[in-house]
């Protein structure tokens, strides 16, 4: 008899159940989720090396470069320098003027007459006495032979006169004509004499008109631009003239200063000291010219507070015009045997005004100066420095103190570092 519970010869594997499906699929997903996240930390990680390792490289390049800008051991910075020395400085006071001709002359006829003729041309330098204009002379001449004909008439009606006052003063003793015959003709004599005054202050007078119809320059200076044309009529009364001419060489220049330099300027005047006047153009760069003070106006300008004074200048190149607009500064003190130190080299900040000063290691420290006069690219220095010091002019943005430079003096040789080979002699010996 058969057993109904023996198991079959080929038994087949259970239907899996459904809750047991749906734990191997969460345990697949799980797994998945693992790589994922594996592999995003690995990410991060390599990503946080990289940070670090520019992080670290950056820094350490920062820390080199602030090592060697402090002069640690770092790399040397070229430079280049300026020496201190000795030497004069003026001290001069600012002002503002225009160049005005010492004369400037309106040319005008004293006649009447028609122009014939102009003897120079626009913008010459005339000479005094040199002619200018003609003007017909040929009325003033008839004039002149009229009135030198009446002085001829009545000067021998004087003469005529005279001789019968002679010889009426013969027959008088003689009782020959009366007294008052003799009287009568020393009255006609006296009579002549007066005409012919009259005639000859008329002959003069002609020469004058005559002369007037040539016209010379009163100055020397520069002609300007012809008023009056030949061939038109010219009268003594014409309000406009025939031409200006104003002196060029000397030239001067009047100038406001205020009245608080004023004392400085007419002491030294005072003492008889000459005073020095530098003429600079529009832009106050360029100096045009150089003078003398002459003279100082009599009253200060209550509006302006300034006092107008005049400087004359030679002018031979012609660097002052007339009405040229100027800057003029005036030399009021001298300063010999101070400390000058070119103004480039100078640096400032809200603190103080300081240099870097170059010491014998080729190394920079930080000095205080004290400036005094300014002029032009000089300033004095009345403390903080020596004559014969180096001071950094260029390249001092770089520097902090103890920086480790390389030093180039402005104006002199470089010198050969130690251990350089020296240079080679001309022909190639040595």
């Amino acid at each position: 008899m058969e057993d109904d519970t023996s198991a079959p010869m080929n038994p087949q594997p259970p239907a899996p159940h459904q809750s047991d499906k749906g734990a191997s699929t969460a345990a697949h997903r799980s797994s998945g989720g693992w790589w994922v996240l594996l592999l995003f930390v690995l990410a991060a990680a390599a990503g946080f090396e990289y940070w670090h390792r520019s992080g670290g490289a950056t820094a350490s390049a920062t820390s080199g470069t602030k090592t060697s800008k402090k002069g640690g051991g770092g790399d040397t910075i070229p430079v280049v320098a300026a020496r201190a020395r000795r030497g004069n400085i003026g001290v001069y006071d600012p002002g503002l003027g225009n160049v005005t001709p010492i004369y400037t002359d309106t040319i005008k006829s004293r006649v009447d007459g028609q122009l014939m003729s102009v003897r120079y041309r626009e913008g010459q330098i005339v000479q005094k006495g040199d002619p200018l204009f003609e003007i017909d002379p040929k009325p003033y001449e008839a004039a002149l032979t009229q009135a030198e004909g009446q002085l001829a008439r009545d000067q021998a009606l004087l003469a005529n006169a005279r001789i019968d006052q002679a010889r009426y003063e013969l027959l008088v003793p003689q009782k020959a004509v009366p007294e008052q015959t003799l009287a009568t003709q020393k009255a006609m004599v006296a009579q002549y004499e007066g005409i012919v005054k009259t005639d000859q202050g008329q002959v003069d007078a002609a020469k004058v008109n005559l002369d007037y119809c040539h016209i010379p320059a009163p100055i020397t200076g520069l002609v300007g631009l012809r008023l009056v044309d030949p061939g038109n009529i010219v009268h003594a009364a014409d309000t406009n003239g025939l031409v200006v001419i104003t002196q060029i060489d000397p030239i001067s220049v009047i100038f406001t200063l205020s009245e608080d330099l004023l004392p400085a300027v007419l002491q030294k005047m005072r003492a008889g000291e000459t005073l020095e006047v530098d003429a600079y153009d529009r832009n106050n760069t360029k100096k045009l010219a150089q003078g003398t003070l002459t003279t100082v106006d009599n009253e200060i300008d209550q509006t302006t507070g300034t006092v107008r004074m005049r400087a004359t200048f030679d002018n031979k190149d012609g660097s002052l015009f007339p009405s040229q607009f100027v800057n003029v500064k005036i030399l009021v003190q001298q300063k010999n045997g101070v400390v000058l130190l070119t103004t480039a080299a100078i640096q400032r900040n809200s603190n103080a005004t300081f240099v870097y000063l170059v010491k014998p290691d080729s190394t920079v420290t930080v000095r205080n100066i004290q400036v005094g006069t300014t002029e032009g690219d000089d300033a004095e220095i009345t403390s903080g420095l020596a004559a014969g010091d180096v001071v950094v002019m260029t390249g001092a943005d770089k520097l902090e103190e103890g920086s480790k430079v390389n030093v180039q003096i402005l104006g002199e040789q470089p010198k050969p570092q130690q251990g350089s080979p020296k240079a080679p002699l001309v022909g190639g010996k040595g």
